[in-house]
This record gives C-alpha cells, structure tokens and sequence, in this order.
C-alpha cells in the first residue's frame, strides 16, 4: 500500500497522470497495475506524471537528467558534478534553476540568495533508485506553486517502501564507480527504509574529477486507518575538481585540449542535511495535509571564468562560500463543497520558508583567499496564502479559479553597511484554468496567470558596487511573470496519446544580482512564445515510444533590432524507446536534441546544436539478480554540452579577447550494472 500522505499530497497538488499526457487512460498504456486513488483531474495540458518503467530504463549520466523525463526540459553541465546542473525551459536559460521550482520528497531544491546564482538548484543529493514518482508542471497556472515556478516545477517523489531490498554496483570508463544499497524493514507498527549511495568518478578530463560523492537516506511510515504520517532524513556530502568551460581559440591554436583546463585549482565541496515530517488524513469529503522541514546547507565553489583578465598576476580565481539553515512549513486543506448544481471543492494552503544564510564572495589563487569582496549576513522569509475553487459546470466543462498571495521579507547584514538593511514585498497572483472536455478521449485547455521569481536579497539593498566602488541601483524583490496558454490531449487514436499547447509569457523588466560579481545587471522587458508538441504510443505491454517536441520565440523587449537573449534555445526534441519485461530483457534508448541559441543579444554569434544518444540494456537473470549495460553518448558526438560567448584573457595574450567558451559533452562510454535483490 502506498502511504496515504503521498496520495493526499498529489492529489490535492494538482493532477496525477503520465509521461506527460493525463488522465485516467493514461494507466492502461503506461503503468499496469497502478493505483487508481492517484489519478486526478488535469488543469492544463502540459502538466504530468512520470513513474514505472519510463524512470527504471532511463539511460542518464547524470541524475538530474531524470528531469530529461519533463518534455522540453534539458539538464546540462559546465563545471564539475558536484555543482548544480544547469537548465532549459521554454526558452529560458534558467541558468541553475532561476525560474524552474524544484522538489525533493517535499524539501525544496531552489536556494534563494545563493552564493553562485539566485534558486541554485542542485540536485545531486537525488537517490534514483529511491524515485517512484516525478510529476511536472508548466507555467505559472497552479496555486500551490510560487517562487521559482514561472517557466514550470518539479518534484521528485521517493518510494516510502522498497518491496524488495536491494544492491547495485555499477562500474565504468574514466574510473567511474557507483554502490548503491536499500532494504525496507517492518518496524514499530509501521516501515522504517535505509537507502545510501557512494559514487567516484573522475571522468574523461585532464584533470581528474577526484569526485567523491555519499547519500544516504532514513525514511519511517507509518499507516493508521485514514491518517499516515512519515518521518525523513536525508544526508549528502560531495567535493570534486572541476573542469569549466575553456576559450575556443586555445583549442584551435593547439594550446589547449578539447578535455583540458586553464585553472587546474577549480572546484569544490558542498553538504545538505535534512529532517523533514510529512502527515496527512482523509476523512469523507475532506483532505487535510501538513508537512516541514529543516535543512542544513553549505557550499564552497572555486571557479575562474576570465582567466587573467582582471588580474595578470594572480589570477580571476574567485571564490563564493555560504552556509544557511532553512525551516519550512505547509499546511493544505481540500473540502468538497455540497453544491447541488455546480459540484465543487475549496483548496486552502498556508506556506512558510525562512532561510538564515551566512555569505562570502572572495578573490582566490590556487584556493587560498588574498581579497574580500563581500560578506554578508541574510535572513529572509516567504510567507504565503492560497486558495483554489474546482467547479464542475457540466458533464463537459470545468474551471479552477485560483489566489495567491506571498510576502517576502528579507534583511541583510552587510559587510560594507551601506549595502544592507531590510526589504519587503507583497504579491498577489490571480490565476484561472478552463478544461472543456467534448468527448471522453479528448480534452482543450486555456490557462493565464501570474507568477514570479525572487531576486537576491543582497540586490534589494545594494548601494554601492563593491567592485568599483561605483553607485549601484538596487532590485525589486519580486519580478513578475505572466503567461497565457492554450492546448490540447487526446487518446482518440487507439494506444496512442498526443498533447499540443502554445504559450506566451511576459517578464517585467528587471534588475538581477550577479553572484559571480557581486553587483547587479539591468535586464529589459522580455517575452516568450512558444509551441509544444508530444505524444505516446504504446502498441504492445512491453513496448512505449515517446517524443516531444518544441519550439520556442525568446525576445527582449523595448531594446530595438538587439533583442536576443543569450543562450535562449529554441528548439528542443527528444524521442524515447522503452522496452520492458520482453522476456528476460528489458532497456531504453534516448535520443536528446538541443537546438542553437543566440550567444549575444545581436544574433552575431550561435551556439552549435547538440545531438545525444543514449541506450540501455537489462537482463534479468533470475528473479534476484539482473546486469544491465549502459551506453553514454552511444555515437561518440564531439559536440559540446554548453556554450558561452564572453571577454576573456589567457596567460601570455597582450589583451582580452571575445570568445566562444564551452564545456564538452563527455565522449562514448559504457557502465555495467550488476543488481543483486533480497
């Protein structure tokens, strides 16, 4: 049984349906057997739940590319693998989760305020073997969602129980070695988990990634009736020597290999510690849910970017160092209302974040401090209201109105006084879904709403550059979004699924803080368009084929003819191929398409596209044992993960030069999974 508390929680967050197009007929062709009591009622088409087969035969090389699952969504890598992924949605660059909200297991991944980039979102604290569910949301349409969530959200949803207990070891190329075990235990009338994972790798660099990666997870249930509760702690340590992007002409000239670096002393460590609650309960025609947390976070990142450009001598090397705790509280409440005429139901939420951050930014040789640039203390707190009416009008039309309401506090302690004090902002987002639904295999969608992203709180107070010492305009503390949306799901055609939306999305201009400087950048008015295209097509048990695609209009606004903006990708294609339980076998193959971007708002420069092909095999051996094959890059594409456009200086130039930087995608490799259950 699965525990109460996550059915209560996904359903009163939304709709629960698969790979992307949703509703109940989803669980005929994608999941067998699954549990009924977790579908529910889609608000827009481009919402969706993803679980089975679809995650198991996934062949990734990094974990956070399970959100490659989301269509359109791409997660990337410029540094090593212990820093955050980096993200595409929609045409935004969402740099390390800027507007893309991302959960864990009910914690929070977004980090505002972060020392390298506002809603750092790392998530190589994730357990993929502990992943049941991923469910996904697009656009700011949904009440229940705030900061972060305007280009979309997503949330990973651990297993409370292992039905069986496990080991994995997995070995590979470039010194990768990963052990992974599980096992679940009766215990104290309810169902207490252990889960833990080592990972080393040193990759395909020059310069070994000496990665050195531990997770560990505690989970207890327990199951009463009409009430459960459960009771989680989490743990993940990691450090590494990263290779960052390097300047193209190096690599031309021959002075540089395509796997080489320029500052050898890059890297870093990183620790996030959890303790979470999550307890709900289910009585008649009402839902009530609560669940909060504390983490305890910290990261040290080395990194240089610029070479020799603003120091001949030592170098950019430049340091950003932080250490917070976090404390959150959700509480929600669903009552079906007894309208005659119009069936309907009432969700109410209260919701509470407050983080307590300390902060530095540092200028660094070989990791070793020689220049403050900032330190800072910051407390700042979300505090939010929400409330989400679902009415039936008839047999054929539904509507979700929705009001959220969030006040952000924040005060900042400077290190330079003048650049501190205390902010506050209030934000009220309306927010309507219309579902018509003609027949019983199609459904038409319409969605507007307002949502928003938080900026740096150190950007609301700044004064003066700390840099230059020159005057600097300080930041709103709330940037709005608001975003119009239209679409479609079918399953008219038989074991088959499709779902098309278009969307609009206009940012008010704003200023943002820059983590790597510690000062602020303007940034005009900008809008997205865009349209999205997928289906599923399941012809047989064993066999699901899935593809998306998208295609997206990114513009600043008001600027004249230079309007792009840097590194908006505007296509994105993926096609999947899941084979499972074909007798002993069982695999996947992937096929992961990123389109070019504009590297400078006048379109003069472009990145190159990036084609990946991945595959995996299973053979079951016996009804415990299994070895699996993996196969990264399967192509051995030489093309690159990311790619910048920036000013630059190597040791030796006479002056900066403008220049294509990139971090490479990593060549063919092959992994070898033995998986021993008990």
């Amino acid at each position: 049984m699965r525990l109460l508390v996550t059915a209560i929680s996904i359903a009163m967050s939304g709709t629960v349906h698969a790979a992307g197009i949703t509703g109940n007929s989803i669980e005929e062709i994608t999941v067998l057997g699954a549990n009924n009591a977790l579908t529910g009622d889609p608000q827009t088409a481009t919402e969706g739940l993803v679980f089975g087969a679809q995650l198991q035969q996934r062949p990734i090389s990094r974990h956070a590319e399970l959100l490659e699952l989301v269509p359109g969504l791409i997660a990337t890598q410029h540094s090593g693998e212990g820093k955050g992924n980096q993200y595409f949605l929609r045409g935004f660059n969402l740099d390390h989760g800027t507007d893309l909200a991302l959960k864990v297991d009910g914690l929070p991944v977004n980090m505002p305020s972060h020392a390298h980039g506002q809603g750092y979102a790392d998530l190589n604290f994730l357990i993929p073997e502990m992943v049941e569910i991923l469910m996904y949301r697009k656009g700011p349409y949904y009440a229940e969602i705030g900061d972060f969530g305007t280009a979309g959200s997503s949330e990973f949803h651990y297993a409370d129980v292992l039905e069986q207990g496990n080991i994995t070891l997995t070995a590979g190329e470039n010194d990768y070695r990963r052990l992974f075990a599980g096992q679940s235990f009766a215990a104290f009338g309810g169902d207490l988990t252990f889960a833990g994972a080592v990972t080393d790798y040193n990759g395909p660099w020059i310069l070994d990634q000496d990665l050195d990666k531990k997770n560990a997870l505690v989970k207890y249930q327990q199951v009463s009736g009409d009430t459960a509760w459960s009771l989680t702690s989490m743990g993940y340590d990691n450090t590494w020597d990263a290779t960052d992007q390097i300047p193209l002409r190096a690599v031309e000239r021959g002075a540089l290999n395509r796997f080489g670096n320029v500052d050898s002393s890059d890297g870093g460590k990183t620790h996030r510690r959890s303790l979470s609650f999550d307890w709900g309960q289910e009585r008649g025609d009402s839902r009530l849910s609560i669940d909060g947390y504390v983490m305890d976070y910290g990261l040290d990142l080395f990194s240089n970017f610029t070479y020799f450009l603003e120091d001949p001598v030592r170098g950019d090397q430049f340091e950003q160092a932080e250490d917070r705790t976090v404390f959150g509280i959700n509480a929600a409440w669903e009552q079906e209302l007894g309208f005659d005429q119009v069936p309907s139901s009432l969700t109410l939420g209260l919701q509470n974040r407050t983080d307590d951050i300390n902060l530095g930014l540092y200028k660094t040789q070989q990791r070793i401090r020689h220049t403050i640039t900032r330190e800072d203390d910051v407390q700042q707190s979300l505090s939010s209201v929400y409330a989400a009416l679902e009415q039936d009008w008839s047999d054929s039309l539904r509507s979700v109105t929705s009001l959220r309401v969030d006040r952000y506090t924040t005060d900042v302690d400077a290190g330079l006084p003048i650049n501190g004090g205390k902010g506050s902002d209030t934000l009220a987002s309306p927010k309507l879904n219309l579902i018509y639904s003609p027949t019983s295999n199609t459904e038409y969608f319409f969605s507007a709403g307002q949502g928003f992203h938080s900026n740096d709180a150190r950007g609301t107070t700044i004064r003066i550059d700390p840099v230059s010492g020159d005057p600097a305009d300080s930041v709103d503390l709330l940037a709005k979004a608001r975003s119009v949306e239209i679409g479609m799901r079918s399953s008219a055609i038989a074991n088959t699924q499709i779902a098309v939306s278009m969307f609009s999305m206009k940012l008010d201009s704003e200023l943002l803080y820059v983590g790597d400087a510690g000062t602020t950048e303007a940034l005009g008015e900008s809008r997205r368009r865009g349209i999205e295209i997928g289906a599923i097509y399941a012809p047989t048990e064993w066999l699901l084929v899935d593809a998306d695609m998208t295609f997206t209009k990114a513009r600043l606004t008001g600027v004249g003819a230079d309007d792009r903006i840097p590194n908006s990708v505007d296509r994105t294609v993926s096609l999947g191929l899941i084979v499972n339980n074909l007798g002993n076998w069982s695999g996947g193959l992937r096929v992961r398409y990123l389109g070019e971007a504009p590297l400078i708002e006048d379109n003069s420069v472009r990145s190159d596209a990036t084609f990946l092909l991945n595959a995996q095999t299973t053979y079951q051996i016996n009804p415990d044992w299994s070895v699996a094959v993996e196969l990264l890059n399967l192509l051995d594409s030489d093309d690159n993960d990311i790619t910048y456009f920036y000013e630059s200086q190597l040791a030796g130039e006479a002056q900066p030069q403008e220049d294509i930087h990139f971090h490479p995608a990593e060549p063919r490799s092959v992994r070898l999974t033995l998986q021993a259950r008990f």
